[in-house]
């Protein structure tokens, strides 16, 4: 049961944002701006039946993902820069992306999948839960990129039935050089336990479609072994080797990153090799693994479907 003042406690943290760790303190509801860039409003970019998720996520019908417009990371290599690096999109408000949830479920997707919501987490919690007044029964799945306020996170406790967090770095510098932030993996790592607190570390399964956990996606830089390598020993430590992992292999440079001295390159099929030994000799054993492609992976949001 949600408790009534969760989502009045979430939107007035908009009036002194402290949404993600970088704690800006603004008041975005007088249209001051933070790292996001973002007023206290609903950006949308698009919503799509997606089926490139990981299988328990996209099922046979595809994942219900919405995709949001900035991102509280600054990742220079990031595959949806055209949208997470820019503010515009489509306004709404929350009964409006309710709708989107709804249509989404009438298309017959297997969850309802915000993409990035971490700056914008208040309103969409409140459209979640006036959709699920009007009858959404499906999953909710919060997809991040990690770098999450835990006290953040203890706000959505029986709002989320799967968290898709992203741990991108083990190594703090690796945060710095490349997202902007220093402290990364203890944030990563605080999120995460609260995640797992909430839902469990092991995925509950219905008909091979997820219905509530956690996945945690990793995915591996050219050259950053060592960094892939932290992730999953902290986790070990910290949380346990039954989490289930995301290990992706698509790492694809884009535009901003195709000169850079190590990101300007694809991952080698041996580098992913090394890491997948690494988690398996450590004692991970539900990884969801890719094959090492040539393919351009790269999404285009300039297009209806920017999948295909």
């Amino acid at each position: 049961m949600v408790l009534p003042n969760q989502i009045a406690l979430l939107k007035n943290i908009f009036k002194d944002c402290v949404l993600c760790p970088r704690r800006c303190h603004v008041d975005r509801t007088q249209g001051e701006l933070g790292y996001c860039r973002l007023p206290a409003k609903i950006m949308m970019d698009c919503a799509l039946a997606h089926h490139g998720e990981e299988p328990p996520l996209s099922g046979t019908r595809g994942a219900g993902t919405i995709f949001f417009s900035s991102c509280n990371l600054g990742c220079i290599y990031c595959q949806n820069y055209q949208i997470s690096h820019c503010t515009y999109g489509q306004e709404l408000d929350s009964l409006a992306l309710a709708r989107v949830m709804l249509d989404l479920e009438k298309r017959g997707c297997h969850n309802v999948e915000p993409v990035t919501p971490t700056p914008q987490t208040p309103l969409i919690m409140e459209a979640l839960i006036l959709a699920r007044e009007q009858g959404l029964i499906i999953p909710f799945v919060y997809n991040c990129g990690g770098y999450e306020n835990p006290q953040i996170i203890k706000l959505l406790d029986k709002m989320v039935d799967i968290y898709l967090p992203d741990f991108k770095y083990g190594v703090a510098e690796d945060g710095a050089a490349f997202s902007a932030v220093s402290d990364y993996p203890l944030y990563a790592l605080d999120s995460l336990k609260e995640m797992v607190h909430q839902v469990g570390a092991e995925l509950e399964m219905e008909n091979e479609v997820a219905k509530r956990g956690v996945i945690v996606r990793h995915l591996v830089l050219p050259g950053k072994l060592e960094n892939s390598r932290t992730v999953f020993r902290l986790i070990k430590k910290e949380i346990s080797t039954s989490v289930a992992i995301s290990l992706m292999s698509q790492y694809t440079p884009t535009l901003k990153v195709q000169n850079h001295p190590l990101l300007g390159r694809r991952i080698t099929a041996s580098e992913y090799q090394q890491v997948l030994d690494f988690a398996l000799d450590l004692g991970f054993e539900n990884l969801f693994i890719q094959e090492v492609s040539e393919e351009n992976l790269l999404p285009d949001f300039d297009r209806e479907n920017p999948f295909k």
